[in-house]
């Protein structure tokens, strides 16, 4: 072949195909590297080294006995349906089983990345725990459940939430509210901490959990998440 038509063969077949593989590498890196659409990290239950160990917890709400022996950290968004469904199926189950019997502490991070509700709700949320700790579980279900469809312009509003913790008892509303405004920029700079932890280790959408040395993608379901707390217990 001769050097004009090998720069005929490149032009017209080689150039095009690798304009095209680039474009499907920036495409995958983009849908994979980021947790813009709400969707879970699916890690298939591994990721690099991590421990829960060096999981940051002072100052995070949780559910459980504060010694437990087993922790599970949880990166979540608060109108991310995902998170949802692993609250009130797999966490909820998880509670029951373990939690009540002081062999599993609950700890929830902040991973807020869908719009001014998730961060209304985390900002409430941190006051919520600073008001009434020992009442942020009943909060946590509640405001899980009242959740709506994602990006919808319903529930998760200031208004909405605080309409619907007035209904919760033992939680003060008004002293709620007067922490959030108060201590609005501690809390956010708690919040974005939290994210900015769960990237480290490798989470980059909700829900993402740690239990002992594995990395969580996703609302897993129980009967995965019961396999790893029973291995921890039995460490």
């Amino acid at each position: 072949m001769s050097p004009e038509q090998k720069n005929e063969f490149v032009e017209k077949y080689l150039t095009p195909i690798a304009v095209l593989l680039g474009a499907v590498i920036i495409a995958v890196a983009f849908a994979f590297g980021t947790g813009g659409t709400g969707a879970p990290t699916d890690t298939g239950g591994k990721a690099s080294v991590v421990d829960i160990k060096n999981v940051k917890t002072e100052g995070s709400p949780y559910l459980g006995n504060a010694n437990a022996p087993v922790t599970i950290a949880v990166w979540f968004d608060y109108q991310c349906p995902f998170c949802k469904k692993y609250e009130l199926e797999t966490l909820e189950q998880v509670y029951k089983d373990y939690v009540t019997a002081g062999k599993v502490k609950i700890v929830y991070k902040d991973f807020q990345f869908l719009g001014e509700d998730s961060d209304t709700a985390a900002l409430f949320a941190r006051a919520v725990w600073e008001a009434n700790p020992d009442r942020f579980g009943d909060w946590l279900i509640a405001v899980m459940t009242a959740q709506d469809d994602e990006g919808d312009r319903g529930f998760g509003d200031l208004a909405s939430i605080t309409t619907l913790t007035r209904t919760i008892p033992g939680i003060d509303t008004d002293r709620v509210l007067s922490l959030m405004e108060k201590n609005k920029a501690t809390y956010q700079a708690a919040i974005e901490a939290d994210k900015a932890e769960g990237s480290t280790f490798g989470i980059n959408g909700t829900p993402g959990s740690i239990i002992g040395t594995t990395v969580i993608g996703g609302a897993e379901t129980y009967a995965k998440v019961k396999v790893l707390i029973d291995a921890e217990l039995a460490k």
